[in-house]
């Protein structure tokens, strides 16, 4: 059974941290449906196509790793590859079917691309969900984890994070990537693109939406610019101050720190897959969050993207309300709404509440996007 929630809506106004040498990993329907959903809806409507038909290939994007953000910080000024994995209906990923929507899926510190596709759970795979729902995503790997890897983890930071997720964004959107296996294939363009961000990702889509201004859609999980816990900010100076004599730290002191940070009712299955993928956080990253806190304290009136904020009413990581309170931050955003899932903990997409969660996310999509 789903747990209870709360939704408003407002009014616009350790694994070790990769390194060098490590092993690199439609249109809209036409007609309209009868009964219980009435009504013309978009192309990822609740219709699911056949699962079937649904695909992942592994992508790469050759991105220059520098701040272009009023955080500040400093990165290495270096070209990279971040690799990720599109995940949707066949014809879509295989660039068949023109111009489509793609969502970017941003993830947190200590987790990766692996917490949006989890494998061998199918009931907790985000991307994997979507897609039979019609959704197209992109999962990344940010740069300094799995395979994106980062020889020091000193040499990227958070703005650095939001410039290269900006240039994830117009790549899509001109076809500028290469599947890994097929490099010469075409790539589906998007003519939209939607970020989700959970925790310090979310944080990065933000800043990308706030100081780029170049995307349609916000997911925003399991953040908040100013409802930190004391939890939370115990936890980001425990890692600021390892990162004193190491380049990558891990999130959560322990194994039970980061599963007790992060989950309240995800299946015991379901936190050891997340326990086994853990990783190691970038330092540059670890000692950038203050400031892009402070960035977004003062940025986050500038989005003017849809946003739609999900909270775990059991995060420890957040403050109560704090949903509510982010949401009402955005002044300049042409819709925002709002939902707290009252027994969930942060890592939405993996807790008990997954489907629910899921089902808020497509509906938002439909409601929001009329036409792909």
């Amino acid at each position: 059974m789903s747990s209870p929630s709360r939704r408003s809506s407002l009014p616009a106004s350790p694994r070790r941290g990769p390194r060098a040498g490590r092993t690199l990993l439609a249109g809209l329907l036409a007609g309209a449906l009868t009964g219980a959903l009435l009504g013309a809806v978009a192309g990822q409507s609740s219709a699911a196509p056949d699962p079937q038909r649904v695909i992942s290939r592994d992508v790469v994007f050759t991105l220059n790793n520098h701040n272009d953000t009023s955080v500040p910080c400093l990165a290495d000024g270096e070209v990279h590859t971040v690799a990720g994995r599109l995940v949707g209906p066949r014809e879509e990923v295989l660039g068949h079917a023109g111009s489509t929507r793609i969502n970017v899926l941003v993830h947190d510190a200590g987790t990766g691309g692996w917490f949006w596709n989890l494998r061998g759970a199918q009931r907790y795979d985000y991307a994997g969900q979507l897609a039979r729902r019609g959704e197209t995503s992109l999962i990344l790997d940010r740069l300094g984890f799995d395979a994106s890897p980062l020889a020091d983890g000193r040499a990227t930071c958070l703005g650095a994070q939001a410039t290269m997720l900006h240039q994830v964004v117009q790549h899509l959107k001109a076809g500028i990537y290469e599947f890994v296996a097929r490099p010469a294939d075409a790539v589906p363009h998007g003519a939209q693109v939607v970020l989700h961000g959970h925790g310090v990702g979310a944080a990065v889509a933000q800043l990308e939406a706030a100081e780029f201004d170049d995307v349609d859609g916000l997911v925003v999980m399991g953040w908040s610019d100013t409802g930190a816990s004391s939890t939370a900010i115990s936890e980001a100076a425990r890692q600021t101050s390892a990162c004193l004599g190491d380049d990558y730290v891990p999130y959560g002191a322990t194994v039970e720190d980061f599963t007790s940070l992060l989950f309240t009712t995800a299946p015991g299955r379901v936190r050891r897959a997340a326990q086994a993928q853990r990783n190691d956080t970038p330092c540059g990253d670890v000692t950038s969050l203050l400031g892009t806190v402070g960035a977004l304290n003062l940025g986050t009136r500038a989005v003017e993207a849809d946003v739609l904020v999900l909270q775990g009413g059991r995060d420890v990581r957040t403050r109560d309300a704090s949903a509510d309170a982010q949401a009402r931050r955005y002044s300049s955003a042409d819709s925002v709404t709002a939902r707290t899932f009252t027994r969930a903990g942060s890592a939405l997409p993996l807790e008990k509440q997954a489907p629910t969660v899921r089902r808020t996310v497509l509906r938002w999509l439909d409601s929001t996007f009329v036409e792909r």
